[in-house]
């Protein structure tokens, strides 16, 4: 019965919130079928009709299709990535192979690609204005994409292809999840962790206590290859320990082994490259971004390696050399390199980034950093909202106004790890905007930072009050994307540009009355002293050369792996030699520096959204770059700033060409000039 299952009935709560404190995981699989159900009828009406198509009768009965699909999937997948007890991991994998199937089963719809292909030939008879004249054409690209050109046989087995590797796909993000949680280090005395404060030390008592180890301290491990403990801890087993076991993830040979996984993918993806008539998938993903083909991106991460493995190579020597002045030196390894930089960070600029974690309270963070910020550039203001809940008791939600007082949207975050929850953090829609829906936005953003014990403040390092901002950024464009049409709404954009606007809003971290406000010491509630933030901004070109290098070379890992054809693909029989292979042919095989992400945790791109496309980050940046110089040449922290910057890139979701968008913001073209700069590379 649809009344006795709470995602089959459009939702009560304000801005059509899911009511999570009514859903149980069994309402999950039966509200899909019945949205599959739902959703093949409304495709079969629209292809049903006699008369030919027009603009009315083919895409705007599309945009209206799917809903109930759409809000069931974004209720489920919020929860799958951010809550996935074993219940849920049950019904996500049985899940993917039946969205990959229904995703198909429209995309590859013949009738249904005869009408837009016919609309898409006579799109200059049609009296259509520019959003719906995009609409069409990135309606008619994406299906074309998609293989809605094939024969009938090809679509058999593109569906075959797409299954499995949403199944695959999901177990590697199950593997992961599994093994980083087994992989968490365990510390028997307290010592074994000197260099961490008070409040890191508790939350790892709190985590060993949760796993019934009391007495003991737990060290959780993050999604990317460091850790930020690597930086304080004092003693060098300690720090090896943990490094190893984050690099160990996913390839131990136990039943959480992810090579076997990848290969596969990795074959599969180049299969079906292939059958769209492409030579290879990173062929294919970037056919459709705004890079245009592998050969661009290849360009750009190459022109980058040489000065950046250049500079890592000079970085390295100074932490050497000052190994080298201690009573008992010794060569320097990956795991030293975080700690030793603070000790020449130290020297050089008279900064230690890991004493600043007492002025950036969470809370304060966000209030009087990521919120004010937001509020002087846009005029936004946020409420916290007690009565409305959240999908985890760890969940806040916030109600976002306009200056006027009009309501925007809902903001909700979700701050702390917990074995549940996948690594990383993200930005996610539950609700998207679309005025042809009448919807506003629900957003989701999801940090991993450790929970201290009870009574103790959260207090983020400098690298998790970037994420913070940067995510927001994610949260904004969500907010702000003012489309008509559903396919449009949000971060809906090519994937190689949807990092550009978090990226621009970590600009104001340092920006002078934004730093001023958030940044006071927890317990004397001074502010940050100016010659610290001097010296911060002093140091903001430091050690570039291992951060360049240790993300060209996960992105060159994620191109290597997708520029392989499909028999190249099938050949490849051992992961580590293909990735140091890889490496060594960038330049950037430096085993002191680490790949950001090794193949087999690399989440991005073989369980995310990324494949292909982690070069995504630095495509993005450029755009970035050349956007914070404009913005400090136009004054900075200001409405007008703000105001142009929403009605021209963020508000137009996903409606527009993004480098058009950025050409009507900017003026011209970005130039890489800023970027070059900023990562002491030019």
């Amino acid at each position: 019965m649809a009344d006795a299952n709470p995602l089959l009935s459009p939702a009560t709560l304000p801005y059509g919130l899911p009511d999570y404190r009514e859903i149980a995981p069994e309402h999950y699989l039966p509200a899909f079928e019945e949205a599959f159900a739902e959703h093949r009828r409304e495709i079969d009406a629209i292809t049903r009709v006699r008369s030919m198509p027009t603009f009315e009768n083919t895409v705007v009965a599309l945009e209206r299709s799917g809903d109930l699909l759409g809000r069931v999937a974004r209720t489920f997948y919020t929860v799958s990535s951010a809550d996935a007890t074993a219940d849920i991991q049950q019904i996500e994998e049985t899940l993917a192979p039946l969205m990959a199937a229904h995703n198909d089963a429209v995309q590859l719809d013949s009738a249904l690609y005869w009408r837009i292909a016919t609309l898409h030939e006579r799109l200059d008879e049609l009296d259509l204005d520019a959003e719906q004249r995009y609409l069409v054409e990135r309606h008619y690209r994406e299906m074309t994409h998609a293989g809605a050109g094939l024969d009938d046989a090809e679509k058999e087995r593109l569906t075959e292809l797409n299954q499995r590797l949403s199944v695959l796909t999901t177990t590697f993000e199950k593997n992961l999840l599994a093994d980083t949680n087994d992989l968490a280090v365990v510390f028997d005395d307290a010592v074994e962790l000197d260099g961490l404060t008070d409040g890191e030390l508790s939350a790892a008592a709190q985590n060993a206590a949760d796993r019934g180890l009391p007495g003991r301290y737990v060290v959780t491990l993050t999604l990317f290859t460091g850790h930020p403990y690597l930086s304080s801890l004092t003693d060098r087993e300690s720090r090896r320990r943990l490094l190893e076991a984050s690099r160990s993830r996913g390839s131990r040979g136990n039943e959480h082994d992810n090579r076997d996984v990848l290969r596969e993918i990795v074959r599969l993806r180049a299969e079906r490259a292939a059958l769209l008539g492409y030579p290879s998938h990173a062929a294919y993903v970037t056919s459709d971004e705004t890079a245009g083909s592998p050969g661009a991106v290849h360009d750009l991460l190459r022109r980058l390696a040489v000065p950046a493995a250049r500079n890592a190579r000079a970085e390295a020597a100074a932490l050497q050399a000052i190994v080298d002045a201690e009573d008992e030196p010794f060569p320097i390894d990956a795991h030293d390199w975080a700690y030793y930089t603070e000790r020449v960070r130290a020297a050089e600029y008279d900064l230690d980034r890991t004493a600043l974690r007492p002025w950036f309270e969470a809370e304060r963070v966000l209030q009087d950093g990521v919120f004010r910020a937001a509020t002087e550039l846009y005029g936004i203001t946020f409420t916290e909202r007690d009565d409305l809940p959240g999908y985890h008791p760890d969940v806040r939600v916030f109600e976002v106004r306009e200056a006027d007082g009009s309501p925007l949207g809902l903001y909700l975050l979700d701050l702390y790890t917990r074995d549940t929850k996948r690594g990383g953090a993200w930005m996610n829609s539950i609700v998207s905007q679309s005025a042809l829906r009448g919807t506003s936005p629900v957003v989701v953003n999801n940090l991993n930072v450790p929970r201290p014990a009870e009574g103790q403040p959260t207090l983020l390092t400098l690298d998790e009050v970037t994420t913070l901002f940067h995510e927001f950024g994610h949260a904004l464009h969500g907010l702000f994307a003012t489309v008509t049409y559903p396919h449009f709404a949000g971060t809906n954009v090519f994937r190689d540009f949807v990092e550009f606007p978090s990226q621009v809003n970590e600009m104001w971290i340092l920006w002078p009355e934004v730093l001023a406000s958030y940044a006071r010491h927890i317990d004397t509630d001074e502010p940050l002293p100016a010659e610290v933030t001097e010296k911060l901004h002093a140091s903001e070109a430091f050690n570039q050369g291992f951060a360049t290098s240790e993300y060209l070379a996960a992105a060159w890992i994620d191109q290597a792996w997708h520029s392989l054809g499909a028999e190249e693909a099938a050949a490849v029989t051992d992961v580590a030699d293909f990735e140091a292979s890889a490496l060594a042919d960038i330049g950037l095989d430096n085993p002191r520096v680490p790949t950001r992400y090794s193949s087999t945790y690399f989440a991005h791109v073989f369980s995310g959204g990324y494949s292909a496309g982690y070069y995504s980050y630095i495509w993005s940046e450029v755009l970035d770059a050349d956007t914070v110089e404009w913005f400090t040449e136009n004054g900075g922290l200001a409405r007008a700033n703000g105001d142009r910057f929403r009605q021209r890139l963020l508000g137009i979701g996903g409606s527009k060409d993004p480098l058009e968008a950025y050409r009507d913001f900017r003026g011209r073209d970005a130039e890489i000039a800023p970027l070059l700069a900023r990562r002491g590379l030019a």
